[in-house]
């Protein structure tokens, strides 16, 4: 069976490439990175329009500034459920805003597990940068 996006969705889906563009290029710090890939890599929580709008990520101009400090107080009216909150606060935690405490990733499934422990590799420094800046 083939599945076909219709035009819509394809546009859905460029503007989430987009928005996950300009957040790993507002990168500043090796932690800013690994946090705004991480979200980039889980996808769904990018997606909604709350998390992008919090950021900063609106309208998308040629260069943003991601307030990421947007997010934290507003985590649980962002209509996320709970292991997307959860995996939220995981990666505001690695840039040092909010408190999280590591013990919560027994509330992530696999996939967001996984995510998040190649994000805590690149913290410490152990995985390079690749081209166009996604590590």
């Amino acid at each position: 069976m083939r599945m076909t996006l219709t035009s819509a969705e394809t546009a859905e889906v460029t503007l989430l490439e987009l928005r996950g563009a300009r957040l790993i290029e507002s990168a500043t710090t090796d932690r800013e990175l690994a946090a705004a890939q991480a979200l980039v890599d889980e996808e769904t929580i990018l997606s909604h329009s709350s998390v992008y709008g919090a950021l900063g990520l609106l309208y998308l101009p040629s260069e943003s500034t991601v307030r990421w400090e947007g997010l934290m107080g507003r985590v649980y009216t962002l209509g996320l459920d709970h292991e997307e909150r959860v995996f939220l606060g995981l990666t505001l935690s690695m840039l040092g805003i909010g408190n999280t405490p590591l013990s919560s990733v027994s509330d992530l499934g696999e996939r967001r597990l996984a995510i998040i422990l190649r994000a805590i590799t690149r913290l410490a420094g152990n995985e390079t940068i690749a081209v166009g800046r996604r590590i």
